[in-house]
């Protein structure tokens, strides 16, 4: 046997740490896949694709990191027109006396680390009507989730947004779309195990857990016609979105049916959620059947 000089395998090392290195590091991996005349535009904080049809976001993709969930500004509620948007966004006028809230999609607590990304978080292209009970619920509780989950984790790509299609109502002169649901897909790619996990909800007051609300990435991508994470390598992007992602996330912020109080870790893990497919169905609510044991789908959608 041939002895390699311990230069030489010191080199091997330091290469092999710096290949594994490199894999935690993939520029815009939260950006999904462009449809066809779609453009993703960009601000300091977070990136979207305007929707002019619907006067929203079609997405809204950023990472959060622990150090950028500590506030450093306050919120400033100051709404304003987005001017990247050439087309213009929806105004102040299109929400007053609409009896919804001006939603936000990346939240203004995740854009707390600088006055700029504060005050872009309140651009209308970062806005859509939401029923109050929920912005102010579930999907509040939602994005405190991710929060901790940055912390925990040091670093998350979001990728969030409304559900658009034909035949929803509107408001104000622009005809604003009213969402009839609402999504975030978030990834963890720096611990190292790797995981994925995606939320479809009702644009509606819930008092369910958060787990009831957990879908896979897969599923979510067929409902909605986005394709996340599309930088990932293939196999790898096949494993973490086509599985149900609730055991492998800790949490801090799902609720007992009806009871307001947050559950363990232990308990979360052993939530109804994690043993239903994770399959949408046609009307947009969660497949009930039992999935596969490995698979995270039922028989129908497996």
């Amino acid at each position: 046997m041939v002895r390699m000089p311990n230069v030489f395998l010191l080199f091997l090392v330091f290469l092999g740490f710096n290949l594994t290195h490199a894999q935690t590091s993939i520029s815009n991996l939260e950006i999904p896949r462009l449809r066809k005349g779609e453009s993703a535009l960009r601000h300091s904080a977070f990136s979207f694709s305007y929707n002019e049809e619907y006067e929203q976001a079609n997405w809204v993709a950023y990472e959060l990191t622990s150090e950028e969930t500590r506030p450093v500004v306050k919120r400033n509620n100051r709404f304003l027109e987005d001017p990247k948007v050439k087309t213009a966004t929806a105004t102040h006028t299109d929400y007053l006396h609409s009896n919804y809230d001006r939603g936000h999609l990346a939240p203004a607590a995740d854009m707390c680390w600088s006055a700029r990304s504060m005050q872009e978080s309140f651009y209308y292209s970062n806005i859509s009507p939401q029923e109050p009970t929920f912005n102010r619920g579930i999907w509040e509780e939602l994005e405190e989730q991710v929060r901790d989950w940055a912390e925990q984790y040091g670093a998350v790509y979001v990728v969030t947004g409304p559900v658009l299609s034909a035949g929803l109502s509107a408001i104000g002169p622009n005809k604003v779309a009213v969402p009839r649901y609402f999504y975030k897909a978030v990834l963890d790619y720096r611990s190292e195990k790797r995981k994925a996990i995606a939320f479809l909800m009702p644009n509606a007051e819930s008092q369910e857990s958060l787990t009831r609300f957990v879908v896979s990435v897969d599923s979510l991508e067929k409902f909605t016609g986005i394709d996340f994470f599309p930088l990932l390598p293939d196999e790898e992007e096949n494993l973490l979105e086509g599985r149900m992602g609730n055991r492998d996330w800790y949490w801090s912020h799902s609720k007992r049916s009806g009871s307001g109080m947050n559950i363990s870790r232990k308990t979360a893990k052993s939530s109804v959620g994690a043993a239903r497919c994770g399959a949408i169905t046609k009307k947009g609510s969660r497949c009930k059947n039992k999935a596969k044991v490995g698979s995270g789908y039922c028989g129908v959608h497996g």
